[in-house]
Parts: structure tokens; C-alpha cells; sequence
């Protein structure tokens, strides 16, 4: 396969348009490589100095965004160009879709029968099982009356298995449920948006973003070429994080020891982030996810000093990875979301205003915020509040999604370990 139009260096075609996309398109840009950006209505990635041009966002069924991937690449001469996602569900349509699109393409993402252990939450649960690392309790009903028989311990929450669409449940990533009469209404709502076989009831692990740590790394053939550790300090909500608002690199063998397990286990290649939790009542790391893509805070890497962007693009081009580090302490902040959260906190009496202002201490990287490419940030606001409005009028206009949910396997085959 061809990596060179002319002179110019591959490139890389970025899927998704958020502030995730927009650490990828700088990281790459501010190193000469061309970064186009396929947008996806977030309108940040897209606005960088650092994007080369900007295509409109594919609606399409699955099979039509991948011709109109091949037809990009066929019109364009993108071939050897790295093929980024920006998000969960696109990152699976690139597995899914890996070999057809490969012909044109680097896709930075493993094969199916790899990402799927990491997209279905019940294979992440089993793989946790058979590797003896502890997970939240799960309870997956069959139905209403299933959840009726439910005896808790409350609160817990419900939580999608997939996101195969976007809705107000998926989007959420779990809804918190108080008592039994609560459980039961919101999974009534919850079965009216996606497949009810993809409902599961989980424990509510207690502790803040506190106890909420993950391990990043760069993987070939699951033997991590660079990684890190970092702690969800704060996150949105508190309890159960949706989104990282404040993170910063830490110290914790445990949580690498665990996330190496996992990893080597699938034999994972590219970049990847495990998420644990530790259990306040019993101090045990618990599995949470496993995101085969970039996630909230992986810029977070490059200043401390692994840059997971520029070292995954080196690594489909087939380059070699430099052997580094990671500091300890460093800082990363999205402050759209962090000062709200923030403020929640001091009222609540959890922080002190000097706590506060203390943790923005230096080093520390802006989630969008960067005096080099300054319009990002300008836009971020008014995005996000017009994407908001946007969401809120189209929900209850999407039809449950189709019943895609694969069988739960009783373990990790000896073949699927690649």
C-alpha cells in the first residue's frame, strides 16, 4: 500500500468532530501531518488551524458509510491514510468494517473479534470473570419481570450492554434507580429505546472520581510499547461519571498490573484506556470499561509525555515507537465542565474554594483551550449549547434500535485471543 501522495506525508481522516477529535487533529497537525475531519455535529475538531478540510458527516446505514469512506479515499488519493474514530460507535463500525476498508486505508483500530470484548459490556464482565479480576455485581433481566424480582441493594443503575444508537438512555451511559418502583419505571423507558436483552442492573460502586483510575497504553500484540496511570479526580456526575472533568497522572501498581492482564489477554494492538474503580467499602479495583479509541483526556499524554495520537499514527505507519515515560502530577482539566462540577462541590462542602484553585496548578493541559489554535475555544459555549438543543428536540423521535445483541460466550476462546 502506498503512504505518499507526492511529497506529502500520509495523512490522517479523523471521524468525529468533538473535543476527543480535536486532541487528535492537533497533535498530528502541529507535526505537518494533513489531518482531514469528517464531522459529526460537535463543530470543534473541525474549526482547528490544524485541520486541512473538513467533510460533511455520512447518516447512512453502515454499508453506506463505508463506501462513502472508500469512495473519500478512491476521489482523494487517501491511500495509507490513518483512519481515526472519534467515538464508541464509530470505532466499531471501523472493526466490523476493517478489512474492506484496509484496502484503502490504516485503520486504527483491532479486528472484530477483538474490539467486541471491549464494545459489549457483558463480554468485558465475562473476560473479567475468567481473568479473576473483580467487576461490579450485574444482574441482566429478561424482562419486567425479571427487574420486579430484583432485590438490590439500592441504588444502583441501569446501564446499556451497547450504545447501537444515540438516545437520551444511551447517551447518558447509566441512570441512577433508588428503590424497586424506580428500577422498574425507568427500565420501562430504558426497554422503549433500545433492545431490552442490552439492559443490564449493576451495583453502584461507592466512592467519587477519587477512586475511579485508569490505565492508558499503546499496545502491539497486548505488550504495552508506552503507558500511563491516571486518576478521574472529578468527573460529571460525581458518583457515577459520565465524562472525566479533571485528571491527572498517578501512581497505582494495581491498576496496571490489572489493565496489563487485561490487555495481554486480548492480545490488543493500538491504543486503548481500561477503566477500574476502587470499591470505597472493601479498597478492591474493580473493572469498569475498556475504550479501543481515543477517550476524554488522552492529551492528558502528551504533556506528560506520551502522546498517544502522534505515537498511534508512527505506529500504523508502521514507524517506530520511542521507548518513554510518563510524569507523575501532571494535569488535565475540560473547564466547561470541571468549573459547574467544581462549584457543586464547594457548596456541597467537599471542596474548598483554595483545594480548588490549588489543582490547577501547573503542568496542566486545556481539554480545548490552546493559545496556538484559540477558535476551538471560542466555539465550545455556544456548540455545546446549540448541540444540547439540538438532542433535546429530536428525543422521542428515534425508533427502538434492532435487535443486534450477540450471544454472551462463556469465555475467551483461545481463537479471539488476537
Amino acid at each position: 500500500m502506498s503512504t505518499r501522495r507526492g511529497n506529502e506525508p500520509a495523512g490522517a481522516l479523523v471521524l468525529g468532530d468533538d473535543y476527543k477529535a480535536l486532541g487528535v487533529v492537533r497533535s498530528l497537525g502541529r507535526r505537518g501531518i494533513p489531518v482531514w475531519v469528517q464531522g459529526d455535529g460537535h463543530l470543534l475538531a473541525g474549526r482547528s488551524r490544524y485541520c486541512a478540510r473538513r467533510l460533511p458527516s455520512c447518516d447512512g446505514d453502515e454499508a453506506g458509510q463505508v463506501a462513502n469512506l472508500l469512495n473519500i479515499a478512491r476521489a482523494n488519493r487517501l491511500e495509507g491514510w490513518v483512519l481515526f474514530p472519534g467515538g464508541e460507535e464509530t470505532a466499531a463500525l471501523l472493526s466490523r468494517n476493517r478489512a474492506a476498508l484496509s484496502e484503502r486505508y490504516r485503520v486504527a483500530v483491532p479486528p472484530w473479534n477483538v474490539l467486541r470484548w471491549a464494545y459489549d459490556k457483558r463480554l468485558t464482565y465475562r473476560l473479567a470473570a475468567d481473568l479473576g479480576i473483580d467487576h461490579p455485581n450485574t444482574f441482566y433481566p429478561r424482562g419486567a419481570d425479571d427487574v420486579a424480582r430484583f432485590a438490590g441493594p439500592f441504588p444502583a443503575i441501569l446501564k446499556p450492554a451497547m450504545r447501537p444508537e444515540l438516545n437520551r438512555f444511551t447517551m447518558s451511559k447509566a441512570w441512577r434507580v433508588e428503590d424497586a418502583a424506580d428500577l422498574a419505571a425507568r427500565y420501562d423507558e430504558a426497554r422503549d429505546l433500545i433492545d431490552p436483552s442490552l439492559i443490564m442492573v449493576q451495583e453502584l460502586i461507592p466512592g467519587g472520581g477519587d477512586g475511579q483510575f485508569s490505565y492508558a497504553a499503546l499496545c502491539r500484540a497486548g505488550r504495552p510499547l508506552v503507558s500511563l496511570t491516571a486518576r478521574r479526580t472529578r468527573q460529571w456526575p460525581m458518583d457515577f461519571g459520565r465524562a472525566s472533568t479533571y485528571v491527572e497522572t498517578v501512581r497505582e501498581a494495581d491498576v496496571e498490573a490489572n489493565g496489563r492482564r487485561v490487555l495481554e489477554a486480548l492480545a490488543f494492538d493500538g491504543i486503548v484506556e481500561v477503566e477500574f474503580k476502587r470499591d470505597a467499602r472493601d479498597g478492591r479495583l474493580k473493572l469498569l470499561d475498556i475504550n479501543p479509541r481515543v477517550w476524554g483526556w488522552h492529551t492528558l499524554g502528551a504533556r506528560a509525555g506520551i502522546d498517544f495520537s502522534y505515537l498511534l499514527w508512527r505506529f500504523m505507519s508502521d514507524e517506530p515507537i520511542p521507548t518513554q515515560g510518563a510524569r507523575i502530577g501532571v494535569r488535565w482539566v475540560r473547564a466547561l465542565t470541571d468549573v459547574p462540577m467544581a462549584i457543586g462541590e464547594i457548596r456541597a462542602g467537599r471542596l474548598s474554594v483554595s483545594a480548588y484553585l490549588a489543582s490547577l496548578r501547573g503542568p496542566i493541559e486545556f481539554a480545548v483551550l490552546a493559545g496556538d489554535d484559540p477558535l476551538p475555544a471560542l466555539l465550545e459555549a455556544p456548540a455545546s449549547a446549540y448541540l444540547a438543543w439540538k438532542r433535546r428536540t429530536t428525543q422521542g423521535r428515534t425508533s427502538p434500535a434492532p435487535r443486534v445483541a450477540e450471544p454472551i460466550v462463556s469465555g475467551l476462546p483461545a481463537g479471539e485471543r488476537r
